[in-house]
């Protein structure tokens, strides 16, 4: 079978959340079937993956998305800025092309499912997560007029959203509380979840390496809920954490950190990296993950990585709800300053508890998240669409 696969982003390498997921869909995909990608590039970096997918047999075909500015206009309309932005000509013209010589087409974020819904062909739309909920979010969050744009774009990609998924052949989901709210606003069309899984051989515990005091949170840096995260965490957590134990450190390790988040890097105990080559390396120095997320949905790929480097993961609500575990037993969470304080000091004052913890999170991704269990619905879903 032939699949066309739409991505928000080129799927390699897999270095990020988005990426880490599509990569693992393809490679799922390409054990028994053909894959094509089409997919937006946004930096050279990406135009440099999309060789390097060419050369490794997947055919990909890239384009630019369009500065955020230029979507602006579709404020006079119904219609949400998501799709402007996200919005080519050139590639739905490459979509039809591809399209007539497909079995099926694949698409990963609402944004994607645009491009083939004129199209008579099973249809996959993985959602991972309602991006509508995601500007509610921001939109609680945010002052006028900021907030009002976040409250249109609620509404207007939730529109869409609707439309899409009774379009589809199959909606999926990466946690079963995402498909729970899914099914509550857009009842009565399928849907099924495709966990995120984490690679156990790749991610593997050197708690030699661990350095004491030494907190660290990984993620992209200019993505807004990582960056209001961190402000939160360094302003009014860690401050008070460093009150009770003056030589503990934070480190805050991703790509494309924004000026709000380099200006933390001034602070007493804080360090900013920007991009590095393998997160791992920070991650494996650290005591303890932290996850301070007050805006998230989904699975966090940042919290399945550190667990299953065996660090005790310091998480708040938003950011372990989608992944089954059981607070005190495989992290810890908390959800307000106090509470994140206190979680994460017991654990630098009592390091055998920290380790314990450690331990327990490993196993829980080595009982849950193995990619090859996760992916398994994937084929059963490929091979009941194009066979009805």
């Amino acid at each position: 079978m032939k699949i066309l696969f739409l991505s928000q982003r080129v799927p390699y390498p897999p270095n990020r959340g988005d990426k880490i997921t599509t990569w693992r869909l393809i490679e799922r995909m390409r054990r028994d079937h053909k894959v094509e990608i089409v997919a937006f590039a946004h930096d050279e970096a990406d135009v440099k993956a999309a060789k390097q997918l060419e050369d490794m047999g997947y055919p990909c075909s890239v384009f630019k998305p369009k500065p955020r500015w230029r979507a602006l206009p579709l404020l006079a309309t119904k219609k949400p800025l998501t799709l402007g932005v996200f919005g080519s000509k050139a590639m739905q013209r490459e979509v039809d092309r591809r399209v007539p010589g497909a079995d099926l087409v694949y698409a990963y974020s609402s944004s994607m499912g645009a491009y083939y819904l004129d199209h008579d062909i099973p249809r996959v739309m993985h959602f991972a997560e309602l991006d509508s909920d995601k500007w509610h979010q921001y939109h609680k969050r945010m002052m006028p007029p900021v907030s009002w744009i976040y409250w249109r774009e609620w509404h207007t990609l939730f529109a869409f959203e609707k439309r899409l998924a009774n379009t589809v052949d199959e909606n999926v989901f990466c946690t079963h509380l995402e498909q729970e709210i899914f099914k509550d606003r857009i009842p009565g069309v399928p849907s099924l979840v495709i966990r995120n899984g984490v690679d156990l051989e790749h991610h593997v515990p050197t708690p030699e390496k661990s350095e004491q005091g030494h907190l660290v949170f990984c993620g992209v840096m200019n993505y807004y809920p990582n960056v209001e995260g961190c402000v939160w965490f360094c302003n009014e957590i860690l401050p008070k954490v460093r009150e009770r134990h003056p030589k503990v450190r934070f480190s805050i390790v991703g790509a494309h950190p924004t000026e709000e988040v380099q200006r933390l890097g001034v602070l007493e105990g804080v360090e900013v990296t920007g991009f590095v080559d393998d997160p791992r390396e920070w991650l494996l120095r650290g005591a303890i993950s932290v996850a301070p997320l007050r805006i998230a949905r989904g699975i966090q790929n940042k919290v399945l990585e550190a667990l299953a480097l065996g660090l005790p993961v310091v998480g708040t609500d938003s950011a372990t709800q989608g992944l089954g575990g059981q607070n005190g037993r495989d992290y810890l969470v908390a959800d307000d300053v106090d509470g994140q304080v206190e979680a994460v000091c017991g654990l630098l004052r009592d390091r055998d508890r920290a380790r314990d913890l450690g331990l327990a999170g490993r196993r829980f991704v080595e009982e849950n998240y193995d990619w090859e269990a996760c992916l398994q619905p994937l084929d059963e879903v490929l091979e009941r669409i194009t066979k009805s």
